[in-house]
């Protein structure tokens, strides 16, 4: 839950300097629509990291500035790349989530529930990403973003 916990921190800096380099207003909003959903992604994984005596990862303002600058790269990049960055980035997140709900205990109703429903959240921000005009990332790109996410989540699931 520690990673994915991380990865709404991520997901909170990405959206937000997303948001701060389009000159698209309708775009900026739906940006800042998606941010305010992974605030409600972020509590509840707090909430269960505090119902399972664990801590958040100790390296949260790292993540955060690694992820905002990311952001701020992508957005630069335009708004058919920004995009292209949410929906990649979203498809990758939610395989990690059915790859999480393989490995949670049978019994552990609330965390499932939690996992479920981002998933449903993050499947759906990449619909929107893709239907508004999202770039193709080229192999390369996702390949590289595949590996900072398996270095994120080594590390996240430590400290």
């Amino acid at each position: 839950m520690r990673v994915n916990h991380v990865g709404e921190v991520c997901a909170q800096a990405l959206y937000t300097a997303q948001a701060a380099t389009t000159r698209d207003p309708v775009l900026r909003e739906k940006l800042l629509e998606a941010a305010d959903e992974e605030t409600d992604h972020l509590a509840w994984t707090r909430q269960r990291l505090e119902a399972l005596g664990t801590h958040t990862s100790r390296l949260n303002p790292f993540w955060y500035a690694g992820a905002f600058t990311l952001g701020l790269v992508a957005g630069r990049l335009g708004d058919r790349w920004s995009l292209g960055f949410v929906a990649e980035t979203e498809r990758q997140v939610e395989a990690h989530l059915d790859g999480h709900l393989d490995r949670l205990p049978a019994g552990d109703a609330a965390s499932r529930a939690v996992v479920l429903q981002m998933k449903d959240d993050e499947a759906r921000h990449a619909l929107w990403a893709t239907t508004a005009g999202a770039a193709e990332l080229p192999p390369p790109v996702k390949g590289l973003m595949r590996l900072a996410a398996r270095v994120m989540t080594t590390v996240a699931h430590r400290v």
